[in-house]
């Protein structure tokens, strides 16, 4: 069992930055990537980028360079997500998870991040 839990959320103001952290612990060597993802009010959760324990990204199109994925290479009890340059639309519930062999993904709890002036 993986238990994933996600910090660093906020108010920012717009053109701002945050960096958001994903720690996981429990069975860490079942891992062998993670996700950030995103649920703005009234829409579905949508997939900002993911990591995989060998350190390969890959973003969502709306990220255009703003955002960028960071952990350990071959370590998977912690990623991060840089946010830069953030705009009014990003404000959403950011969420990680842990893609797991042979299981179900782990998902955190979420941390806020809004984005107003």
């Amino acid at each position: 069992q993986v238990h994933v839990v996600e910090s660093g959320g906020g108010l920012v103001q717009p053109g701002g930055s945050l960096r958001l952290s994903c720690t996981a612990s429990g069975s860490i060597s079942s891992i062998y990537a993670m996700g950030w993802y995103r649920q703005a009010p009234g829409d579905q959760r949508e997939l900002v980028g993911t990591i995989t324990i060998s350190g390969v990204t890959n973003y969502a199109n709306f990220v255009k360079g703003r955002f960028t994925i960071t952990g350990v290479s071959g370590n998977m009890t912690k990623v991060y997500l840089q946010m830069n340059s953030l705009e009014p639309e990003d404000t959403a519930v950011y969420y990680c998870n842990a893609l797991l062999w042979g299981s179900s993904p782990s998902w955190g709890q979420g941390t806020q991040v809004t984005v107003s002036s």
